[in-house]
């Protein structure tokens, strides 16, 4: 995992962590035409086209509404279902899985305001991402937030099959603010979160997400 300074706003069009991949493929690139390696400057061009786009970092326009969380993360929704226990909150909770296939941006942001209680990094496999197992199995960051109306929630950056590097901003006793970015995970992965019972799900299995604009659905006990 790894910890790095984010801005509240894009100053450039790409994420803050890509910065370096695609300098990286500008020197490559810029060598191979300089020595006349044809095949290899191209081939660099055409990944380092991929790498500037997989980076992209859009602005957002977050809804208003003091009670709505958005989504942590670009995707789709897997999984919107009850448990009876999890690992991360005492007694039963609702989970949201958000899958990032490599298509998607890959910035997330803060589901709602609060402050970080704590965070767990914890090491672990690469399955593909979509399987319900990589929750359990996978390396993974969990935040645990606090909101202003005293409810806790869990948002986990879970890496994948391909995603290999879990980027992250927040620490423990940060105040977050929803629609903020807070981290990205590097080619592909998911999102899980975990919310109160008494949460309204507004999404279902099967629908597309837009971080820090889908509406997850309604914080309860909202001031």
């Amino acid at each position: 995992m790894n910890k790095t300074k984010w801005p509240a706003r894009s100053v450039l069009p790409v994420a803050v962590p890509g910065v370096k991949y695609i300098i990286l493929a500008i020197l490559v690139t810029g060598m191979s035409f300089y020595f006349g390696w044809m095949v290899s400057a191209w081939v660099a061009a055409v990944l380092g086209v991929f790498v500037c786009w997989f980076f992209r970092d859009p602005e957002r326009t977050v809804p208003e509404g003091s009670s709505n969380l958005v989504s942590p993360a670009d995707g789709k929704v897997i999984i919107a279902d009850r448990l009876a226990t999890s690992e991360y909150l005492d007694g039963p909770c609702q989970k949201v899985s958000i899958f990032m296939n490599v298509f998607n941006v890959h910035v997330n942001r803060n589901p709602f305001d609060g402050v970080v209680e704590k965070v767990e990094y914890t090491p672990g496999k690469f399955i593909n991402a979509s399987f319900d197992k990589a929750s359990i199995h996978n390396e993974r960051n969990a935040l645990t937030i606090r909101t202003p109306g005293g409810k806790r929630f869990v948002v986990v950056q879970i890496a994948g099959l391909v995603a290999r590097r879990i980027v992250n901003h927040a620490a423990a006793g940060h105040r977050v603010i929803r629609g903020d970015r807070y981290g990205m995970i590097q080619f592909g992965s998911r999102l899980d979160l975990y919310l109160p019972m008494d949460f309204q799900v507004q999404v279902r299995k099967g629908d597309k997400t837009l971080a820090g604009t889908t509406i997850i659905g309604r914080m309860p006990d909202t001031p």
